[in-house]
């Protein structure tokens, strides 16, 4: 008798757990895409609180368009939870956001001489890989600093077929240039999941 009124107590509390598991994680805001009207992803305002995953100095569409071109900063952040499936997967799950932020490289300071830093920020992009696009993936492009939109749709037609197009040819791992990252490439090779010549 005692076992059976243990046993019941034991099942109840279980579909409680999982009862409040279920709505926590219905509740509670992942660090996901945040979509408007499905497809439109939400600025994630807080992307400088992910993880930093890599940067570099003139490796943009743009540089690559025009060498003379006063090269830019760019920095790219992760979401949390995705960055951490990363490492322990070496492929990227379903939700994950990766920004990209362009800044521009300032020169003139007194203790830089030669030297370039990050300046004031010059545009911010994100790519996310979700199912229900075609290919699994989608870009952004919230556009430049001084006028940067809260919520953009995905790139469509000419625009994302350049970005499929790099992103499929010249990636290490998926859609993403993870050779650029050391920690997420040696994750990748570890993993296996780097493309063969990576």
């Amino acid at each position: 008798m005692f076992a059976k009124k243990t046993m019941s107590v034991v099942i109840g509390l279980a579909f409680g757990a999982e009862f409040l598991i279920t709505v926590w994680a219905q509740v509670r805001p992942g660090d996901g895409p945040r979509y408007v009207n499905g497809s439109s992803l939400a600025r994630p305002t807080d992307y400088r609180e992910w993880v930093y995953v890599g940067g570099g100095l003139g490796l943009t569409y743009e540089q690559s368009r025009n060498p003379q071109a006063t090269p830019r900063f760019g920095n790219v952040f992760v979401n949390p939870s995705a960055y951490r499936s990363f490492m322990q997967t070496g492929v990227w799950p379903n939700g994950t956001v990766l920004v990209l932020e362009s800044r521009f490289a300032g020169t003139d300071e007194f203790v830089s001489n030669n030297g370039k830093f990050q300046g004031a920020l010059r545009a911010l992009e994100a790519e996310v890989k979700d199912s229900r696009f075609p290919d699994g993936w989608a870009f952004y492009n919230f556009g430049t600093a001084d006028a940067l939109r809260d919520v953009a749709e995905p790139l469509a037609g000419e625009e994302v077929q350049r970005c499929i197009t790099c992103h499929t040819e010249h990636t290490a791992v998926e859609r993403t240039f993870v050779q650029f990252y050391p920690t997420l490439l040696e994750a990748a090779r570890q993993k296996g999941t780097v493309k063969p010549g990576f």
